[in-house]
């Protein structure tokens, strides 16, 4: 028999849990890519080719930030409903 678990510390909890995993994924992948880049480009090239990498960094990471956000922001969306529908009561 399982213990009775707090639903809104539950949910929280495994927020928090999908967001590491999406970290880690992220890291190992554009550090995949970075060694791809690397590893390609200056040992036969011997120039500077633009890093592209980045721009998977780039648009990853806004979505990894919002991830974060979701996961760790102090704010939930009952608690912006609660706030949003006291504001329409005081006017």
């Amino acid at each position: 028999m399982e213990p009775l678990r707090n639903e809104f510390v539950w949910r929280k909890a495994k927020k928090r849990a999908a967001f590491v995993m999406h970290l880690r994924t992220y890291l190992i992948v554009n550090g995949g890519l970075w060694l791809i880049y690397l590893v390609s480009t200056f040992p036969f090239t011997g120039n500077d080719i633009f890093p592209w990498p980045v721009f998977p960094m780039i648009g990853w990471g806004i979505g990894l930030a919002t991830h974060y956000f979701t996961a760790y922001g102090n704010l939930d969306e009952k608690q912006l409903a609660e706030r949003e529908y006291e504001k329409l009561m005081r006017s």
